[in-house]
């Protein structure tokens, strides 16, 4: 492909698409920004027009994935419908649709070292998707008597930080990690464990 030093398309969108695809097969901090200029069919100084380096490509990637993730989440939680606790576990599946569906977006997000507050933008963002997780967990945790409501931020932190671990162990196929058992069987079923003891699902369900 001809290097083209001006460019007449939307080059910066065409980068970062670049960089996602680069992330998928090398991972975050496994590609250059000479090859994303190369992917993109550009020289590298076309580059520096729209990123000040790697890092803010990466952030870029990153900004736009969380845009996708809490459109994903959002959509999933449909405002608590039909109920607080099937809400909740919709929003578990919708993490793992997300890192299946969006692998080099997630990777930026949350493989990439890329702080969360890299730009003002990425900041809101993150802050727009992590929101949607509380929210349900806010609402699940409203049946509990108030004494026994653990904060909606902990709540929530502890899903997520199980969402994650399933996704990175058993959902994109990492190093030595096998399970017999479907990441949305584990996920399900590590989420009704804390349900459980936390009062908000029976012993038996």
């Amino acid at each position: 492909m001809a290097k083209r030093g001006y460019h007449h398309g939307n080059l910066r969108q065409e980068l970062v698409d670049a960089a996602l695809r680069l992330i998928e097969d090398k991972g975050p901090t496994g590609f250059t920004l000479s090859e994303a200029a190369k992917d993109a069919g550009v020289t590298p100084a076309a580059v520096y027009r729209h990123f000040s380096g790697r890092e803010d490509l990466i952030a870029e990637a990153a900004l736009q994935g969380h845009h996708i993730f809490a459109d994903l989440m959002d959509y999933a939680y449909d405002n608590g419908q039909p109920s607080a606790l099937i809400a909740f576990e919709r929003t578990g599946r919708a993490y793992l649709a997300f890192a299946r569906k969006h692998p080099g977006h997630y990777m930026a997000m949350f493989e990439s070292g890329i702080p969360t507050n890299a730009t003002p933008d990425l900041a809101a963002a993150v802050a727009r998707s992590a929101s949607v997780l509380e929210r349900a967990a806010s609402a699940l945790s409203e049946q509990l008597p108030p004494d026994r409501r653990p904060p909606a931020a902990m709540f929530s932190a502890h899903i997520w930080a199980l969402s994650h671990g399933v996704v990175e162990l058993f959902a994109r196929g990492a190093p030595g990690a096998r399970s017999p058992y479907p990441p949305e069987d584990l996920l399900e079923t590590g989420i009704g464990i804390y349900l459980r003891g936390l009062g908000l699902l029976p012993p038996d369900s």
